[in-house]
């Protein structure tokens, strides 16, 4: 029999609190579930935030909140899971960056918390009480862990990158209509 020790219970502590809440704030967005917005009424705010197209946005960050916190409690494919996660938190925390650090001033505190419990767990592993250990770790082997993450901050990169892009045009832009506006006035008087 075997025995399991501090690291594998806090290990399970930690997947379960990080998975929970990641999977709890995904089924806000895919599902409605919680006082949600589904997919619509996310989509509506993505687009308000500057990540288009708006369904698919909410459709990928749902995703990856709900399905790697979902595999992060059962600890299943836990790079894959955790790199997903810590993915969707990255976005998140673009948003909330203007803001500041702390969560209280609307900062992205929150986010970057649950993105590095996430990398965290991707990187330690899923501990003995897990089914990735059930399973033979056939999901979770070591070199999976820097592709995961890798692919996860590539992916991250382009879609904050064109979201970030898109901003900065748009506030040039209506920058330049308003500019436009206040010279029209002046011809009209």
């Amino acid at each position: 029999m075997t025995c399991y020790d501090r690291r594998d219970l806090g290990l399970l502590l930690l997947r379960l609190g990080t998975g929970g809440v990641l999977a709890a704030h995904g089924a806000q967005k895919l599902f409605g579930w919680f006082g949600g917005a589904g997919i619509e009424g996310t989509g509506q705010f993505m687009e308000s935030v500057g990540y288009r197209p708006g369904k698919v946005s909410a459709t990928a960050s749902g995703l990856a909140e709900w399905g790697g916190g979902t595999l992060l409690a059962l600890g299943l494919a836990t790079p894959a899971a955790g790199a997903a996660a810590a993915g969707g938190m990255a976005g998140a925390a673009t948003v909330h960056a203007p803001s500041g650090f702390f969560a209280q001033e609307g900062g992205y505190e929150y986010a970057a918390t649950l993105g590095l419990a996430a990398t965290g767990i991707a990187v330690a592993g899923p501990g003995r009480l897990s089914l990735d250990h059930v399973l033979g770790h056939r999901l979770d082997r070591g070199w999976m862990v820097p592709v995961a993450l890798g692919v996860a901050a590539a992916g991250t990169a382009v879609v904050v990158g064109m979201r970030n892009r898109r901003m900065r045009q748009e506030a040039e832009t209506g920058g330049r209509d308003a500019q436009l506006a206040g010279q029209e006035a002046l011809f009209e008087e």
